[in-house]
C-alpha cells in the first residue's frame, strides 16, 4: 500500500522498507523520534523534510498502524542484533587497543587527543540534558 499525495506517491516500498519518496528516509526513521515523543515540527526540521513530507509520513503511519508498527518492531529487533552482533565481537580489539600506550614521540598528541575526548565528552552530556529538558518541555503528539 501507498499513500499518495497531489498525485505523487509519497511513500514507497524500496529494499530499505517503507521509504518517504524522494528521500533516503524511511518510516522507520520517523518511528524512531514519534516513540521518543519528539514533535513532527522537530522530526521535520531533523530530516529536512517538506511539511507535505511529513505529513504524508504521519498520515501513512496513522492509517496503516498495525503494519507500520510491526515491521518497526522487526527494523529495531534487527538493528539490536546487529548492534549486538559488532559490540562482541569488537570487544576484544577495542580493549586491547585502549591498553596499548602512545607510540614513541607522540605523548603529547595522545595527551591532547584524551583532553579532546573529554571535552567532547562534557559537551556531548550538556547537550543531551539540554535535549532532554526540550523534548519535556514541548511535548506534544501527533
Amino acid at each position: 500500500m501507498s499513500l499518495q499525495s497531489n498525485g505523487k506517491v509519497a511513500i514507497i516500498r524500496t529494499e530499505r522498507g517503507l521509504t518517504i519518496s524522494g528521500t533516503r528516509i524511511t518510516l522507520y526513521d520517523v518511528m524512531d523520534y514519534l516513540t521518543a515523543e519528539y514533535p513532527p515540527k522537530f522530526i521535520r526540521g531533523l530530516f529536512n523534510l517538506t511539511e507535505e513530507q511529513i505529513n504524508a509520513a504521519l498520515t501513512y503511519i496513522k492509517a496503516n498502524r498495525t503494519e507500520v508498527e510491526a515491521e518497526y518492531q522487526i527494523v529495531v529487533k534487527e538493528a539490536e542484533e546487529l548492534r549486538q552482533y559488532y559490540e562482541q565481537r569488537n570487544r576484544d580489539l577495542i580493549a586491547r587497543l585502549a591498553k596499548k600506550p602512545p607510540l614513541p614521540g607522540r605523548e603529547a598528541a595522545w595527551e591532547k587527543l584524551q583532553a579532546q575526548k573529554a571535552k567532547h565528552q562534557a559537551q556531548f552530556e550538556s547537550q543531551r540534558q539540554r535535549s532532554a529538558y526540550f523534548i519535556q518541555k514541548h511535548r506534544l503528539r501527533y
